[in-house]
């Protein structure tokens, strides 16, 4: 039977997460925003931190620092929750390219790898953060060929190498079993963190970042999450992940658990952002949010087979559930100019990820499932008129 915009309303009125919605800002309601997974709405609360954060600022100034010089551990302890990582592992501090520098090369430095890998369908800055390293260090790197659908599967990790791995593949929205994994892997969390379950606990490394499930902002600050941040040493030494930091006249001496991996001062603006996003994220509740999630791509997927599959369409991304992420890839021969009509003439807002992508987040805290079924109607329609064979194709710098 045919799935009806009434089924989706439907699906709104009883979903125990529709008030979300109206905690962020939303500022065009005709406007379907199906790119959460690039970069999260701004929540209403967050603007009212940061205008209180200013006014500390502008009345407390340098006094203001007793309050924010712990902000870094505080709020990786609320994100630790999130992600299902004990207390005391997680850090919020520079960016996810940043954060991969400090600790794939804080772990070399212990002499316990001289090989490292990762696939190549990795998000590129995770490649290119280990092109830089193994050349610098004269190291092996293994760039591994993996299924496009599926994404790596254990036996495609090289034995004793060091291996970044996404949890969520960036281009299909596979979603990896990190179980079956050994504990070589350095996770990135950055397109799982907030929108599926993560139990950080069974990792042992991780990075992610903070703008797109989480809703922390263009640019927000990065994580990093060590098991067991005692036993590795930060090689960026700066005075925040200095022990006995104000005792200035001491030679640099490591921090006692996560907090080594800091280095220079925090923005303490970026961080009270983070912190509103992880904390709304937290309130709703991992579980419900993946349960949202899978329903809403199951929606997706079912509207695909409905409308798009006869229009050239083809799904890049894994059916099963538990197999997938929070965001679809539909494959299509012109996914560019589909992308670019999308835009400009439905007011849809997707993303394009080559070669032939047109990937769709949905964002469970604000993304309604009538969002899913109209935003698909409006793709079904302009690619039945060819309206995507109206605009200029020619390759932005964003896409």
């Amino acid at each position: 039977m045919a799935v009806t915009r009434e089924d989706a309303l439907r699906l709104d009125a009883a979903d125990p997460l529709a008030a979300f919605r109206d905690r962020f800002v939303i500022e065009d309601p005709h406007r379907l925003y199906l790119d959460g997974n690039s970069l999260g709405r701004l929540p209403k609360g967050t603007r009212e931190r940061l205008h209180r954060v200013i006014d500390q600022w502008g009345a407390e100034l340098v006094g203001g620092w007793h309050d924010w010089i712990d902000a870094p551990t505080r709020t990786g302890d609320a994100l630790a929750e999130v992600i299902g990582a004990p207390s005391g592992t997680v850090l919020v501090a520079d960016s996810v390219t940043v954060n991969l520098f400090k600790l794939v090369n804080a772990i070399l430095d212990t002499g316990a790898f001289t090989h490292l890998a990762t696939d190549q369908d990795n998000f590129p800055t995770d490649r290119y953060v280990l092109e830089g390293i193994a050349r610098a260090r004269g190291l092996e790197l293994t760039v591994f060929p993996v299924d496009p659908l599926y994404g790596p599967q254990p036996e495609d990790v090289p034995e004793g190498a060091l291996t970044v791995l996404s949890h969520v593949a960036y281009r299909s929205g596979a979603l990896a079993d990190v179980a079956a994994f050994p504990d070589t892997v350095i996770w990135d969390l950055s397109h799982s963190a907030g929108s599926v379950p993560v139990d950080a606990a069974r990792m042992r490394y991780a990075v992610g970042c903070t703008y797109k499930y989480l809703n922390a902002g263009p640019g927000a600050t990065g994580y990093v999450y060590v098991r067991e941040p005692d036993a590795l040493v930060s090689p960026i030494q700066g005075w925040f992940g200095q022990a006995r930091q104000f005792e200035m006249e001491r030679p640099y001496e490591p921090a006692p658990g996560i907090t080594r991996f800091l280095a220079g001062t925090p923005p303490i603006l970026v961080l009270a952002a983070v912190e509103e996003g992880v904390r709304i994220t937290a309130e709703a509740g991992i579980d419900a949010l993946r349960e949202k999630s899978v329903a809403q791509t199951e929606l997706l997927l079912t509207l695909h087979d409905q409308w798009l599959a006869p229009l050239g369409f083809s799904v890049g991304t894994p059916r099963e559930p538990h197999l997938r992420g929070s965001h679809v890839s539909l494959r299509h021969a012109e996914a560019w100019p589909i992308c670019k009509a999308l835009i400009e003439r439905a007011d849809v807002i997707p993303d394009f990820r080559g070669p032939d992508s047109v990937r769709l987040g949905v964002a469970p805290l604000y993304t309604r499932f009538v969002d899913v079924y109209d935003a698909l109607d409006r793709l079904r329609d302009l690619v039945e008129r060819g309206v995507h064979r109206e605009v200029d194709a020619t390759v932005s710098r964003v896409t």
